[in-house]
């Protein structure tokens, strides 16, 4: 990686004048959510995020993130052309929880061109200031509970569903805008030919002790889901409070996520822990999406996507871990070596291949320890949320 070189020390020409725009209309949120479909159009690992979706979490009113708090979405334009856009977001919910005052970016994404990348994070940074930010924090889509990250390991596969992916070259553009790291994530992969098979070799033994305790492992009740899903939220919210820039997730917010992952969710991989009674652990798997929708041209279901989706969905080969979970004082019993046996068999049994368990903070070593030592996970892919000073 270069060193960095503070934009304003880098000579300004002609050539490089860029004219960044606010989208204030439903034609400009188009051609902001379509912009990577451009950028990425040789790349072979570039999976075009659903565009219904995509505009339903931009949109007030749609998403619930809107009650709480306000981004403003912009474009980079030169000579008629949209060369960038970047989205500012002041997630009041998020700096009241951690008494910060922070502002994000998000929806990242420009040409390999630093004047680009830079008018894009002044305008972001201005508009953040002024509504009495300190920090500019990114990338992070809303917050920690939904897509976030740069991709800075792992540019060789494509990204697994809900996971995020960029060019190398974006290391450059935010070293030389004087972006530093604040922390990295890892994905760990587990392969079905590698894997350690303790686990799933000690899952009897295990259940029968945490049965001694009152303790169960059990598989998520579809036919209550509303019911379900709010005990999972308060796991949630309960077992992931010290991480790094969490912040809890409203029930509105939590339910938006339940319905979109009741689409593709198989019930098999949705696993609850309880004491008595009580939810004490969730681990929370999906098959990984992203196999079809890679193949789904510009993020459009209609009038083909639906069908590609419809007819591949039983293609897929693999799962990403997405939550694995226990509250504090019921962790080290064996809960967690349940949850990763119970979906190895599964996932034998559904002809998975292998599995994405991430993402997972760098510094939290008893769960990346875990994934390393007692199921021979790998870690294949790294992404980074960098921050400056305002």
């Amino acid at each position: 990686m270069m060193e960095a070189t503070p934009a304003q020390q880098q000579p300004v020409t002609k050539e490089a004048l860029v004219e960044i725009k606010p989208v204030t209309s439903r034609k400009e949120l188009g051609q902001f959510i379509d912009f990577p479909h451009d950028l990425y159009e040789d790349d072979p690992c570039y999976v075009p995020e659903l565009f219904i979706a995509q505009r339903d979490l931009l949109t007030p009113g749609k998403h619930p993130f809107h009650e709480h708090s306000s981004l403003q979405l912009f474009l980079a334009w030169r000579k008629g052309r949209i060369v960038g856009r970047i989205a500012a977001i002041l997630n009041n919910n998020h700096n009241v929880f951690n008494n910060a005052e922070d502002g994000f970016f998000g929806f990242f994404d420009s040409i390999n061109d630093q004047a680009v990348a830079d008018a894009l994070f002044s305008t972001a940074t201005q508009w953040l200031k002024k509504r009495g930010a300190r920090t500019l924090i990114g990338p992070v889509n809303f917050s920690t509970n939904e897509t976030c990250g740069l991709l800075i390991e792992g540019f060789d596969t494509p990204p697994v569903a809900m996971m995020p992916y960029n060019k190398p070259y974006y290391l450059d553009l935010l070293a030389r805008a004087g972006f530093e790291k604040k922390v990295d994530l890892f994905s760990h992969k587990i392969v079905e030919e590698t894997v350690n098979d303790k686990p799933q070799k000690m899952m009897q033994l295990l259940r029968q002790r945490l049965q001694q305790r009152n303790i169960t492992i059990r598989k998520i009740d579809m036919r209550n889901f509303k019911a379900e899903a709010e005990k999972i939220r308060e796991v949630y919210n309960a077992a992931w409070d010290k991480n790094l820039g969490f912040v809890p997730m409203t029930l509105a917010e939590f339910d938006y996520t339940a319905k979109d992952l009741k689409l593709i969710v198989d019930p098999d991989f949705v696993l609850v822990a309880e004491h008595e009674g009580k939810v004490i652990g969730i681990t929370i798997c999906i098959p990984d999406i992203n196999q079809v929708l890679i193949k789904v041209k510009r993020g459009r279901l209609f009038p083909t996507g639906i069908f590609k989706l419809l007819l591949n969905k039983k293609k897929i080969k693999a799962i990403r871990i997405i939550v694995l979970g226990v509250v504090e004082e019921y962790r080290k019993m064996g809960i967690e070596a349940c949850f990763y046996g119970t979906i190895m068999e599964k996932g034998r049994q559904k002809g998975m291949q292998w599995a994405d368990a991430g993402w997972v903070l760098e510094h939290n070593d008893l769960m990346n320890n875990a994934i390393a030592n007692n199921i021979n996970g790998k870690v294949y892919k790294k992404f980074r949320i960098y921050e400056r000073k305002i």
